[in-house]
């Protein structure tokens, strides 16, 4: 099975990552630094530029996501200075913190999204759009799964107009797995983000890294019981949902003062660490 991008044999130098969390690499710890992340985008930046190395060609890599964004925020802070980059691939997964919370339209959502896509593909870019995920079966979060299916639909749709990429995690099957997720239900875990990293390479047309076959997912785990259940979602509201609502309160995503972790667009040291990424997520 091949990608969306195979078949033209493309190359890109200058990728730029937008967006929040999920793209800053929560929660996938860095091996080495304190409250630093990894996450899908840096795995793919890794496999980017060593397939770049062996063709002679260089590779250069921006990540402005800062976790707590809302997708205005986005839009301010990070589409200009990525645009004054002149990326060739773009990507965006923002959003998602409008999502979880209802005062925001899904339809103004899509609506900012799309004006970076406009703005972006306008430079001759390449856009890789992600869908948000599948959170039907995930107890308690699983009351936002509307918003995100109406969501995922309308990123289809606005890739078909603008000749985007899509990432589709919501249908990929091995992330319906509660090891995918950090245990805050929202973030996804080392092996979460590697899978997704997965679906991001194959989307543009290349062999995913890592062992395994990254769709296919990993084998049952015991049911719990009705008690077992109820316990884990209180301890969660406790633990997750009720310090998330403080951080959020009054239209805040969170994360005020934070910069992004990669704020210019740089070499990536291939050799050192796509090894390193990808033994973390294993």
């Amino acid at each position: 099975m091949i990608g969306q991008g195979a078949g033209d044999g493309k190359v890109w130098e200058r990728f730029v990552a937008l967006g929040d969390s999920f793209t800053e690499g929560l929660s996938d710890p860095h091996p080495d630094e304190e409250d630093r992340y990894v996450g899908w985008a840096d795995r793919v930046a890794a496999t980017l530029a060593m397939h770049n190395s062996v063709r002679g060609r260089p590779f250069a890599y921006a990540n402005l996501a800062i976790r707590g964004r809302l997708i205005d925020d986005v839009v301010v802070e990070q589409l200009g200075p990525a645009l004054e980059m002149a990326p060739d691939l773009v990507s965006i997964c923002a959003g998602g913190n409008d999502l979880l919370q209802s005062r925001t339209s899904v339809a103004h959502v899509v609506e900012r999204v799309e004006d970076m896509v406009v703005r972006i593909r306008a430079t001759g870019a390449d856009v890789l759009l992600v869908t948000a995920p599948d959170v039907s079966w995930v107890s308690m979060v699983s009351r936002v799964h509307p918003r995100l299916v109406e969501y995922t639909a309308h990123a289809w749709a606005l890739a078909q107009r603008t000749g985007c990429l899509v990432v589709d995690i919501f249908t990929l099957p091995s992330l319906r797995d509660p090891r995918m997720y950090h245990p805050d239900r929202i973030h996804l875990s080392s092996e979460g983000h590697a899978r997704v990293a997965a679906q991001a390479l194959w989307t543009l047309g290349l062999t995913p890294t890592g062992p395994g076959d990254w769709r296919e997912p990993l084998g049952a785990l015991p049911a719990l019981s009705r008690r077992e259940a109820l316990l884990a979602d209180r301890a969660w509201a406790v633990d997750h949902l009720r310090p998330w609502l403080r951080r959020h309160r009054g239209g805040h995503g969170g994360g005020e003062g934070r910069t992004a972790k990669r704020p210019e667009l740089l070499p990536w040291d291939h050799e050192y660490d796509h090894e390193r990424y990808e033994d973390s997520g294993r």
